[in-house]
């Protein structure tokens, strides 16, 4: 079992880069495997919003080992070709650790920015940009025609220090399939219980019937590959047998990343930080 922080870029101290940038110092010191942020641009909770991939490449400076990323990104509204350079770039600075976590998206951040809100349309325009990536990431000369991007004879170098393409974390909310088999295609899944709110989590038992749901959707080959079966959870930090045996009960249903979910409902990323420090239940 892996173990990574979720940080929202929005809402007071959690938009702060030099807060953000020492706090994931501190993660990596104190044994944690990841540290993820929330990717929004003009937020629904809080005027405060920190550009994540401004905020990536500060945290890249800072740390060594960790695994950084957005968790997720949604594609749709941004240009795949901007966002392959700018995953690209990061993957050089953090020699090779970054994940980039992906959805839909949707609601305000399209609609207040007059981008193209048509819910229907929000999957399919991100299969196509994820296929995208992983050709320009390719460092080849490639085309491309579809629905809705287009390139003609580009060549994106260099390439990812990450080959054969950087990992491509899908998230969805469970039990909704189709996000699910969009992820069984890539490197991992992060589901989200439909109707929780940021202080729940999925049950075992609702991780399980997910991760066997992704599982029923994949080639051999790709079943055979490493893959994330990621827990967006809560941990309570105040007894730490409990929390290991919380842990014990998802890694028993397939969970191999256990992503703790914090937000300002939780506390200021100040007052949370003492909980960071403390490192995950099991090492």
């Amino acid at each position: 079992m892996k173990f990574g922080i979720a940080i929202p870029n929005c809402h007071g101290d959690y938009a702060d880069i030099h807060l953000v940038t020492q706090v994931a110092h501190e993660a990596e010191e104190a044994g944690w495997d990841g540290f993820f942020l929330w990717d929004h641009i003009g937020d629904k909770w809080g005027d405060e919003v920190g550009d994540p991939w401004v905020m990536l490449a500060a945290m890249a400076m800072r740390t060594q080992q960790i695994k950084l990323g957005t968790m997720v990104t949604p594609v749709t509204r941004r240009r795949p070709w901007k966002l392959a350079r700018e995953v690209a770039t990061l993957d050089h600075l953090s020699n090779g650790r970054i994940i980039l976590g992906v959805g839909s998206g949707g609601g305000i951040e399209y609609v207040n920015y007059h981008e193209a809100a048509d819910s229907k349309t929000y999957g399919e325009r991100l299969d196509e940009a994820l296929e995208i990536l992983t050709l320009l990431w390719s460092g080849e000369h490639i085309s491309y025609e579809g629905q809705y991007y287009q390139l003609d004879n580009v060549r994106h170098l260099p390439r990812p220090v990450q080959l054969p393409h950087v990992p491509i974390w899908v998230g969805g909310v469970w039990p909704n399939k189709k996000p699910m088999r969009r992820a069984a295609r890539w490197d991992g899944v992060v589901p989200i219980g439909k109707a929780l709110s940021f202080t729940q989590q999925m049950t075992p038992e609702q991780v399980g019937e997910c991760f066997r749901y992704v599982r029923s959707q994949q080639s051999e080959e790709r079943q055979a590959q490493p893959y994330a079966t990621v827990q967006w959870g809560q941990l309570e930090g105040k007894d730490r047998g409990y929390d290991a045996a919380l842990v014990s009960a998802y890694e028993e249903v397939g969970t191999n990343w256990w992503i703790e979910n914090i937000t300002w409902e939780r506390g200021s990323l100040q007052e949370i930080r003492a909980f960071i420090q403390q490192g995950p239940p099991i090492r």
